[in-house]
């Protein structure tokens, strides 16, 4: 039977990113297995490779980091959730911070028009935004194409940051090998995975291939159910899909686009990142988190790639998604809201 022309685009897609993770590995860089196929897939679709995504695969990779954080939710993780609250109450500020330097960014620097400009400039998950502007009318592919190379100066200038800056290794254990782990828990794991995922696409729970495994796997974690995260191999194989995703983000993009979209997002994720750097240091005085751990915790990437990046390095888990899941809160909700009111004053200044 031959091949359908997705799935031949599937396979060198696929086939790409095992090559850039081989060539990543043997030349001993660092986290080839998120790098490797994100330079890998960047590189081919600059070029021009009619490369596609992993479909329901690729989302169901991501549960993989649902059970990891959920895991990392046990009884000390809640006693310490007041200890959070001073830092967690910084998310909004540092949210409406993003709005007011970012909107009048893309407003005015690049003409995008009010509705793009603020989703363009929100710190939200990339799909999210992406749905929420074309909604509201905005330029989706614009949206696509800058919170994509948002995520991707942020994933890879973080590692650079976190070992030159703060001096840490990117080589802590990210779980122990599955045939070390209890057959139980590893079945509970992916009872759980599954079942959230599943069950939270079913509510209408946003990232519900994250959030719902999350939640299972918190509930079984306080619970003594289980007692470890998911084995190495599976945080393995959920950075290579994640790796993969960034890097076909860029599939189709033309001159026009990079000079101005993908110049745009460049710029803007520089500017957040020097207030992060800002936030991060004012925690840090405050004494209200480790450098590092506040350092993720404030980064205005993705929650999946900051997850991963949390485990690799060893940071307080818990301490992180908190404040991610509570910047993606307020991002889900407020930004339609605010959306609709730049629209209209956006035709009020039209007439």
């Amino acid at each position: 039977m031959a091949l359908s022309s997705k799935t031949v685009k599937r396979l060198l897609t696929l086939a790409l990113a095992a090559v850039g993770t081989f060539v990543f590995w043997m030349a001993s860089f660092p986290l080839p297995f998120l790098f490797g196929p994100m330079f890998a897939c960047l590189v081919a679709a600059l070029l021009g490779a009619p490369l596609v995504g992993v479909g329901q695969v690729g989302v169901g990779m991501r549960t993989i980091l649902g059970v990891a954080v959920g895991a990392s939710f046990t009884p000390d993780v809640l006693e310490r959730l007041p200890q959070m609250a001073a830092s967690v109450a910084l998310v909004p500020v540092y949210v409406a911070l993003i709005g007011l330097v970012g909107v009048p960014f893309f407003r005015r620097i690049y003409r995008f028009d009010w509705v793009t400009s603020w989703y363009a400039a929100m710190p939200g998950g990339l799909q999210d935004m992406v749905v929420f502007g074309q909604e509201a009318g905005g330029d989706v592919r614009a949206l696509s194409l800058i919170h994509a190379t948002r995520v991707l100066i942020i994933v890879t200038l973080a590692p650079i940051i976190l070992t030159q800056g703060f001096g840490v290794s990117l080589d802590s254990p990210i779980g122990t090998p599955a045939d070390e782990l209890p057959l139980h828990e590893l079945l509970f794991m992916g009872v759980a995975a599954l079942i959230g995922w599943k069950g939270g696409e079913r509510i209408g729970l946003f990232g519900a291939s994250i959030l719902g495994p999350m939640i299972l796997t918190g509930l079984l974690s306080l619970i003594g159910v289980i007692h470890f995260r998911p084995p190495a191999e599976a945080i393995l194989a959920a950075q290579f899909f994640i790796g993969l995703s960034i890097g076909i983000g860029y599939v189709g993009v033309t001159l026009h686009e990079l000079k101005r979209d993908v110049l745009a997002g460049i710029i803007f994720v520089l500017m957040l990142a020097a207030l992060a750097a800002l936030v991060t240091e004012f925690v840090f005085v405050l004494g209200l988190a480790p450098p590092v751990d506040g350092f993720l915790a404030f980064a205005p990437g993705g929650q999946a790639e900051m997850t991963v990046l949390a485990i690799i390095v060893g940071a307080d888990l818990g301490y992180v998604i908190v404040h991610h899941l509570t910047r993606v809160v307020l991002v889900i909700l407020g930004a339609p809201v605010v959306a609709r009111l730049l629209r209209v004053r956006e035709r009020d200044e039209g007439a």
